[in-house]
């Protein structure tokens, strides 16, 4: 019983903000094609420096010199939770929504530039290199983020139709309490995806590295 709410729950939100997530994932999608296209506009020169300084990481990881694991976990929750952060106070502030689409679009760039360069330098091994690095944490990672930029630009669309077009929808208290809930819940997710990347992302670069 308790099982099916809950999936009615997440039906009923899915289909609520349905034309949200087609553009949030939109968005997404175009600033990881966008990152991949940029790699090929680099010259040769900084294509030699970033890969110069992608091998001594590498190196690095092989040689187990990276910081330490609890260090790297510290490092990632902070990381992420402050983006997911601040997706919560720009979907408060009302002006802040193109901020929050700009940051997502970046995000996706940022993968797409990461994943781009690889496959670019290192082909087949840059681009399985790129799946055990980049991956596993961002299996969680992007999900959490397209659903809280999409529970950011809906909570800020409702703000900006209560404030200047007077429309009274939903009590306020409520809706923020369930806005402050559902990034509690992204922020539990985030500490998994840097568990993820602290203790096994490391380990998977290792036996790729040395596999290669």
């Amino acid at each position: 019983m308790r099982r099916k709410w809950n999936q009615n729950v997440v039906v009923k939100h899915i289909s609520e903000h349905s034309s949200i997530y087609i553009f949030i994932i939109v968005l997404f999608l175009m600033g990881v094609i966008f990152g991949a296209i940029v790699v090929n506009s680099l010259s040769l020169n900084q294509k030699e420096d970033l890969f110069y300084y992608l091998s001594q990481f590498f190196g690095q990881v092989s040689d187990g010199k990276v910081a330490d694991s609890r260090d790297l976990f510290i490092q990632s929750f902070l990381h992420n939770s402050k983006f997911i952060g601040l997706f919560w106070i720009l979907g408060i502030s009302i002006i802040g929504l193109p901020v929050i689409l700009i940051l997502l679009f970046m995000k996706g760039m940022v993968v797409g530039f990461t994943v781009g360069f690889l496959v670019n330098q290192m082909s087949w091994k840059g681009f399985l290199l790129s799946f055990v690095s980049i991956l596993p944490q961002n299996f969680i990672i992007i999900p959490i983020f397209i659903i809280a930029a999409t529970m950011a630009v809906s909570f800020s669309l409702r703000m900006v139709k209560r404030e200047f077009m007077k429309k009274i929808g939903q009590p306020f208290l409520p809706l923020f309490g369930k806005y402050i809930f559902s990034f509690s819940i992204a922020i539990l997710f985030i500490v998994v995806a840097a568990a993820i990347e602290a203790y096994i992302s490391p380990t998977l670069i290792k036996t790729v590295i040395h596999s290669i």
